[in-house]
């Protein structure tokens, strides 16, 4: 007759086989990262934290935004380095022109100046949908305090995909923005302050902000963004960079099954930038990318 202490280790022996086979067998495919860009701004003043919650309220996983540094080294929600013309209101009511937008560069204003201008109520002919709301450029924490209480308040947990908009090459360090080590290290500081770092991801087009991210932030998931061009067969896409990010993020046109089959088999995830028609999300999602970034989140409804 077996015994219970004998029967149970003879369960666990049968068993240890099927825990390997499960161990090794790849992760089922995730549901696909819905990304709002800017905050989704063809519907809303982008990079604006009523953008960010409008996002939400839509289903996106994840808040797409660019970030600056002004002159008390505060990081901000911008995708400019100068107050974009095209939605920027000025203090006393005058609509910004191109030229005079030129001479306000963020990196030379102390945040509190740059706060009183009005990013939501100019008309922008870039998106013509977009609600007109009154809207300033918010700091970095300020508006993940704001997204991280509205989306606890709606049962909700939200991800987060954060640009460093220095230039590659180094020709804006010094002038849009500081030395690209000092740029991360204020991203860095705000994403491990504000709690978020296990759900953020850090993108950049400029490959020394990455490469300064893999070597004293081993831990932070990076994204490579890409809009160059990419050979067939496709040779080395990460030689640049001198290492394998886990995520790749092409310019929504040159992904194809090729990119995304040598992605898949590096583990690599693909997140495509940026379809704004809902074919072009579609296609995309037939091609199996892992995400998609656009401007109009309310189209993911609609495939």
């Amino acid at each position: 007759m077996i015994t219970t202490k004998r029967f149970s280790l003879f369960i666990m022996l049968a068993l240890l086989p099927l825990a390997g086979i499960a161990q090794k067998a790849p992760k089922s495919p995730v549901e696909l990262d819905k990304q709002a860009h800017r905050g989704g701004s063809g519907l809303m003043p982008e990079n604006s934290i009523p953008a960010m919650l409008a996002a939400i309220d839509l289903g996106v996983n994840t808040l797409e935004m660019d970030l600056h540094i002004t002159k008390d080294k505060k990081v901000i929600v911008s995708h400019n380095p100068i107050l974009n013309y095209k939605s920027t209101t000025t203090p006393d009511g005058r609509h910004l022109t191109r030229e005079q937008a030129e001479s306000y560069k963020l990196y030379e204003m102390p945040y509190d100046s740059i706060r009183q201008f009005d990013i939501g109520m100019k008309p922008n002919p870039e998106y013509p949908d977009q609600k007109k709301i009154k809207a300033v450029m918010p700091l970095f924490t300020e508006l993940i305090a704001a997204t991280e209480a509205y989306a606890k308040k709606k049962g909700r947990v939200i991800h987060y995909n954060v640009e460093v908009k220095s230039r590659s090459g180094g020709g804006g360090d010094g002038i849009y923005h500081p030395a690209v080590g000092e740029f991360v290290d204020l991203v860095m500081a705000d994403i491990l302050k504000t709690g978020i770092q296990q759900r953020c991801m850090v993108q950049s087009f400029d490959v020394r902000a990455l490469k300064v991210l893999h070597q004293k932030y081993p831990e932070q998931a990076l994204s490579y963004l890409y809009s160059g061009q990419i050979s067939s067969p496709i040779g080395d896409l990460f030689a640049e960079l001198g290492f394998t990010p886990e995520i790749f993020s092409p310019i929504f046109t040159l992904v194809n099954k090729e990119v995304v089959s040598y992605c898949r088999a590096k583990n690599v995830k693909v997140i495509a930038w940026t379809p704004n028609k809902a074919d072009e999300l579609k296609k995309l999602r037939e091609l199996g990318v892992d995400g998609i970034i656009t401007d109009y989140p309310n189209l993911f409804d609609k495939q």
